[in-house]
This record gives structure tokens, sequence and C-alpha cells, in this order.
């Protein structure tokens, strides 16, 4: 599911709600995660999971094409670790 499917799914199920702010409030939810996790913050959804940040540190790689070891620098990455409860769900 791309982000236009999400907004016209919660907007299908909330007549009530006006499509421009779905989009906001989807946009400011993963705004939110975003800065969170920029900040070096965990974002958790209960139910759904956590979003955090993991380091990864320096070390020698190889290109793949060539053979020749290549040093890769340190970064940090994004890390997803799904709630129980999404976990029941999807193993029923």
């Amino acid at each position: 599911m791309i982000k236009s499917e999400l907004i016209q799914k919660i907007s299908d199920e909330n007549p009530h709600l006006f499509q421009r702010d779905v989009e906001r409030l989807v946009d400011t939810i993963f705004s939110e995660i975003t800065v969170a996790l920029s900040e070096g913050r965990r974002a958790e959804l209960r139910g759904f999971g956590a979003f955090s940040v993991k380091h990864r540190k320096p070390r020698l790689g190889r290109n793949p094409r060539t053979g020749v070891s290549v040093k890769v620098n340190e970064k940090f990455v994004p890390f997803f670790k799904p709630g129980k409860l999404l976990r029941d769900r999807l193993n029923k």
C-alpha cells in the first residue's frame, strides 16, 4: 500500500472527514516519526510496532563486480520491530 492508497482508504471509511484533512493527518504522523528518528528517539505505535534507529559500525566491504575491498563508513539505519498484535494477526 502506498501513501495515497492509505489516505483514500481512511477517507472512504470516514466520510465525515475531508480528504485534505486526512492527508494532513497522515503527513503529520509520518513527519513526527521521521523527526523522532532523526533525533535518535523511538516512535512506538501500540499494537502496530516501534520504529527506532540502529547504528552500524564502519567495516570493510567488497565490491561484488570487481572484488576490490571497499571501506564502508558508519551509518544509522531505520529499524522496525512489529508489535505483538501485528505479529499475531499475521500468523493466524
